[in-house]
Parts: C-alpha cells; structure tokens; sequence
C-alpha cells in the first residue's frame, strides 16, 4: 500500500471531523476548511490507488528485463537506401 493513501485517508477524515465540528458551532470558515481537508485527502487517496495500480506492472518488466520507459519511446527510424 503506499503512503499516499494512508495520508490521503488521514486527511479525510481529519477534514470531516473539522467540518463536522464546524457545522456543530456553527463556525462557516472551519466547515470550509474541513471540506477543502477532505478534497485534499481523497485526491492524495486517489494517488496512491493509481501507485498500486502501476508498480505490479512496472514490476513486471524489470522482472523481464525490460526498462518501463523504453516501451513509451517510438522505434528509431530506418534510413532507406
């Protein structure tokens, strides 16, 4: 799992325990800020999703031998005679 995610979660829930503080107390720049804490938190989450996603893959190739950026790079040209 990777550390974004872990993060990522902390923040959201960080974010709605503030919000929902502020809503509470009736407190309008605390819920603002909360909910921004939770958006920050659920993108930094969805980072790390993606992370996982690509390391088996990427995992895979060096495994095989082969350099993951290379596959992304276009075939040299040939020169016709």
């Amino acid at each position: 799992m990777d550390k974004d995610r872990i993060k990522g979660k902390a923040k959201d829930i960080a974010g709605r325990v503030q919000r929902q503080a502020g809503e509470w107390t009736g407190d309008e720049k605390s819920q603002v800020r909360g909910a921004a804490k939770q958006v920050e938190g659920k993108l930094q989450n969805t980072v790390g999703k993606v992370k996982d996603a690509i390391k088996p893959k990427r995992t895979e190739q060096e495994a095989a031998g082969r350099d993951p950026a290379e596959e992304h790079r276009p075939a040299p040209r040939r020169r016709s005679a």
